[in-house]
C-alpha cells in the first residue's frame, strides 16, 4: 500500500501547536471521553433508534474489534458509502477505534465514482447500505468487487445478501491497539473533482478536530445543542462545519434526517427541538417557501448555516422573517479553509458576505493571474494555507503540483473579493468547476462520457447561472448524425454508471465549434465563450 500521511513543515506545525490549535486529540480517544462524562445523553438519534454516547462507545468497540477480527489490519482503508443512518457514526468510530482509515464516498455516487475511490485508495472493504433512497447498494458492492480485486469484504448494513452483515461484524473489545497518533491521517475525504475523478483528501486527527472545535465556538454549539444532519453525513458541511463531528465533540445531540425535505426536516426540528442545522442554498430556498404555509413548530432553531454554494443576497435576507432563526453564510472547502459570518455581525456582513476565515493563523491571499497580490475589493484567486488547510491530496502528484504553489498555498480555485475585515465575497470560479447546489462537478469528465457516445463527435459541459442551484450544466453536443434528441442522451448517460447530478439539467446541439485559425482552441475558452453565447442568446430571446 502507499503510505498515507498530512505533513506541514515542522515550524509551522510548532507553532500551530503552541497556539493550542492542534491539541494532540483523536477520535476515539473524544467519543471514549463523551460516554465516561455523558454516558446517558442521547448522542444520535435515528427514526425511533436514541444512541446515547455510551451506546455508540460500545458499538464501535464492538465493531473495531469485529472489523479486525476479519482480518482487516491497522493502516488499511475501508470506503464507506452510508447514508444518514445511525451505522455510519458505529462504523466510521469503529474504523478510527481500530486504526483503519475510512475513505468516504456519497449516496450518489455510482460504479463509476467508487471503483475510482477504491482503486486509488486501495480499499480492503466496501460498507454501505442494503437500500438506501431506493437504491441496492448489495448489487453495487457485488461490482465493484468484480472491477477491484484488492477489495476483500462488502459489508453490508441490513440485509446482506450474500455479502457480511455489519451487525456481524463485532467482537469483544480486548486487545484493540492503542489510539491513533493525533498527527496520522484520520480518514481519507474527496474533493470536488474540478478535473477528472475526485482526488483523496487526507486529513489528520489533530487538524480535522480543531476545525470542528472552532467551529462550535464561532457558532454557539454546546453539550445542549441539538444539530439536525439534513445533508448526507459524508458531505464536508455536514461533518465539520459545524456538523456532526462538531456536535459530538460537544456533547450534543445528533438529529439523522432520511431527507432534507422541509416535510421530514420540520418534523424532526419540532420533534427533537432542533437548534442548528446546515443546508445548500437550494434547501434553504425551499425550506423558506414550505414555511410560508407550515404547519411545524420551528421555534427551536437557533441557527440555519448555508454553504456549498453562494446564498444570494435576495435570498439571504429572507431568512430570519421566514424561518425566524439566525442565518450564518459558511463558505469553505474539503481542502481545509473555512469562513463563516459570526453570530453578532451587523445584517449587511451577513447578507453580502461569505464570512472570514476560523483562524488567526488562517494565511488567505488574494492574487492576480499573475500571483501578485490585489487590493481589498478588487477581484482575484484566492489562496489558503493554515492549521486544517492541507498540503498535499493523496497518491496525485500531478493535482499536487496543479494545486499548490511551492510554499504550501492552496489554490482554491475560487475568484473572491477581499473587503475589510477579512470577510470574503464569493465571486465564482476561475476554471472548468460547475458548483451545482454545492456538489462540485467536473466539465472534462462530463465531456468524457458524452463523447463515449457512437453518435457525439464533440461535447462542451458550462455552467450556467441558476436562481435554484446557483448554477446548472449545459452541455453543447455535436451529433454525428441528425434527430439525436436531448432525452435520449441523457438517458444514456445514466446509463454510465454515474452519480446523477453529473447528467446534464440541459443539452443544446449546435453544428461546429468556433476554433483558430490554426484549428485549434482551448478547451477553457471554448466553454467560456459557448456559455457566453448562451447566456447573451438568452438575453435577447427570452423564454
Amino acid at each position: 500500500m502507499k503510505p498515507i500521511q498530512q505533513i506541514w513543515p515542522e515550524p509551522f506545525a510548532e507553532r500551530y501547536r503552541a497556539a493550542g490549535y492542534w491539541r494532540g486529540e483523536t477520535f476515539p480517544a473524544m467519543l471514549r471521553r463523551q460516554s465516561e462524562e455523558r454516558p446517558d445523553a442521547v448522542a444520535i438519534v435515528d427514526g425511533a433508534r436514541r444512541w446515547t454516547y455510551r451506546d455508540l462507545h460500545r458499538r464501535a468497540e464492538a465493531h473495531a474489534a469485529g472489523f479486525l477480527k476479519l482480518g482487516l489490519a491497522p493502516g488499511e482503508r475501508v470506503l464507506v458509502q452510508l447514508g444518514n443512518v445511525a451505522e455510519f457514526f458505529s462504523a466510521v468510530f469503529g474504523l478510527f477505534r481500530a486504526r483503519l482509515v475510512p475513505v468516504y464516498s456519497l449516496p450518489a455516487h455510482r460504479l463509476t465514482e467508487v471503483v475510482h475511490l477504491a482503486r486509488r485508495s486501495e480499499a480492503a472493504a466496501y460498507i454501505a447500505c442494503d437500500d438506501y433512497d431506493a437504491f441496492d447498494y448489495r448489487a453495487l458492492g457485488r461490482e465493484l468487487k468484480a472491477e477491484v480485486p484488492g477489495l476483500r469484504n462488502v459489508i453490508i448494513a441490513g440485509d446482506p445478501q450474500e455479502h457480511l452483515p455489519l451487525d456481524g461484524c463485532v467482537a469483544e473489545a480486548a486487545g484493540l491497539p492503542a489510539d491513533p497518533e493525533p498527527s496520522s491521517v484520520a480518514f481519507l475525504q474527496i474533493s470536488g473533482g474540478s478535473t477528472g475523478l475526485p482526488k483523496l483528501i487526507p486529513r489528520t486527527h489533530d487538524d480535522y478536530i480543531y476545525s470542528c472545535r472552532a467551529s462550535n465556538e464561532i457558532c454557539g454549539v454546546s453539550d445542549r445543542s441539538v444539530y439536525l444532519v439534513a445533508l448526507p453525513a459524508a458531505h464536508n458541511f455536514p461533518m465539520s462545519s459545524p456538523g456532526h463531528f462538531g456536535a459530538l465533540h460537544a456533547g450534543a445531540r445528533v438529529v439523522l434526517a432520511a431527507s432534507a425535505n422541509p416535510e421530514t426536516a420540520f418534523a424532526l426540528i419540532e420533534r427533537e427541538r432542533v437548534t442548528i442545522t446546515g443546508l445548500v442554498p437550494p434547501l434553504a430556498l425551499l425550506w423558506m417557501k414550505a414555511a410560508e404555509r407550515k404547519t411545524h413548530d420551528l421555534s427551536s432553531l437557533d441557527v440555519l448555516l448555508v454553504g456549498g454554494a453562494k446564498f444570494l443576497p435576495e435570498a439571504a435576507r429572507r431568512v430570519r422573517p421566514t424561518l425566524g432563526c439566525t442565518l450564518q453564510q459558511v463558505f469553505g472547502m474539503a481542502e481545509g479553509l473555512v469562513n463563516y459570518t459570526r453570530l453578532g455581525d451587523p445584517d449587511e456582513i451577513v447578507i453580502n458576505t461569505q464570512g472570514r476565515p476560523i483562524s488567526p493563523d488562517d494565511d488567505v491571499r488574494v492574487v492576480d493571474d499573475d500571483g501578485n497580490s490585489v487590493a481589498d475589493g478588487t477581484p482575484g484567486h484566492l489562496l489558503a494555507r493554515g492549521p486544517y488547510t492541507i498540503r498535499a491530496y493523496h497518491d496525485d502528484p500531478a493535482a499536487n503540483d496543479r494545486s499548490f504553489t511551492p510554499d504550501g498555498y492552496y489554490r482554491t480555485g475560487d475568484v473572491v473579493r477581499r473587503l475589510p475585515g477579512g470577510y470574503i465575497e464569493v465571486l465564482g470560479r476561475a476554471g472548468d468547476h460547475i458548483n451545482r447546489a454545492g456538489e462540485k462537478i467536473s466539465a472534462e469528465e462530463v465531456e468524457d462520457h458524452l463523447l463515449a457516445h457512437p453518435d457525439v463527435f464533440d461535447a462542451a459541459l458550462v455552467s450556467i447561472p441558476d436562481p435554484s442551484l446557483g448554477e446548472r450544466s449545459c452541455a453543447f453536443v455535436i451529433a454525428q448524425k441528425e434527430g439525436m434528441k436531448p432525452s435520449t442522451l441523457k438517458a444514456w448517460m445514466r446509463q454510465r454508471g454515474i452519480a446523477a447530478f453529473k447528467v446534464p439539467d440541459q443539452i443544446v446541439f449546435v453544428d461546429r465549434f468556433a476554433t483558430t485559425a490554426a484549428g485549434k482552441v482551448s478547451r477553457k475558452e471554448l466553454r467560456a465563450q459557448l456559455r457566453d453565447d448562451f447566456l447573451t442568446s438568452s438575453r435577447e430571446n427570452p423564454a
